[in-house]
């Protein structure tokens, strides 16, 4: 046993496209997003740190880094069915987490076992990295979204995502970084020029009315 398979494994990570099911007029790997969100996470950790707030860089790179790794075992399943009841989001998790034990006891030398446990597991939670990677991944969602809306795709998901990607968001909206977000990266986003902008821009005020606390 040697960490071989887990470098050889790297490369499936290209081969899972992201959003399957979908006309694109660009494809994203799952090694593609992984790399975007922690280049993402990045700068928001950046934000973050400006404004005064602790960051463990390292824990927030693992973090980023991996997030999507387990992916590898069950491939991309849409965010609509994955979330489609908390029974069966209950039931993926739980595939996840015994899969990706398995790869550990079976695929990685006893030494490095603790360190990897803690990069594959679910990095989403209430510190304040795994905020700051929930945020990123949304980030790199709405851009994916934008991306294929600016090219004139015709597909209604991904107006969908691009409101998704954005309302989550919204629930992060005391991190400083989703302020800067918000106020500073979409309004440049917007001021692109695409055919369906004003369309995107009365989405946008839309969403962010909606999910303003003082509506």
């Amino acid at each position: 046993m040697g960490m071989h398979q887990y470098l050889e494994s790297l490369d499936e990570l290209e081969l899972i496209n992201r959003a399957p099911g979908y006309f694109k007029f660009e494809q994203h790997s799952v090694a593609a997003h992984s790399f975007k969100v922690t280049e993402i996470a990045q700068f928001l950790g950046d934000v973050e740190e400006n404004a005064g707030e602790s960051i463990n860089w390292r824990l927030l790179y693992e973090k980023a880094l991996n997030h999507d790794y387990t992916e590898r075992f069950i491939g991309d399943i849409k965010t609509p069915v994955k979330y489609a009841t908390p029974v069966l989001r209950s039931m993926l998790a739980d595939v996840d987490d015994k899969l990706t034990e398995n790869f550990v006891q079976n695929e990685i030398p006893t030494e490095f076992q603790d360190a990897y446990r803690r990069r594959l597991s679910e990095g989403k939670d209430d510190t304040l990295e795994g905020r700051i990677l929930a945020v990123a991944d949304k980030v790199d969602l709405l851009y994916e979204s934008f991306g294929e809306i600016q090219k004139g795709n015709p597909e209604e998901v991904y107006p969908e995502m691009y409101k998704e990607s954005l309302s989550t968001m919204l629930e992060y909206r005391d991190m400083h970084c989703v302020q800067y977000v918000v106020t500073k990266v979409i309004p440049e986003m917007l001021a692109e020029n695409f055919t369906t902008q004003e369309k995107l821009r009365k989405l946008t005020r839309r969403v962010l009315k909606n999910q303003s606390p003082d509506k």
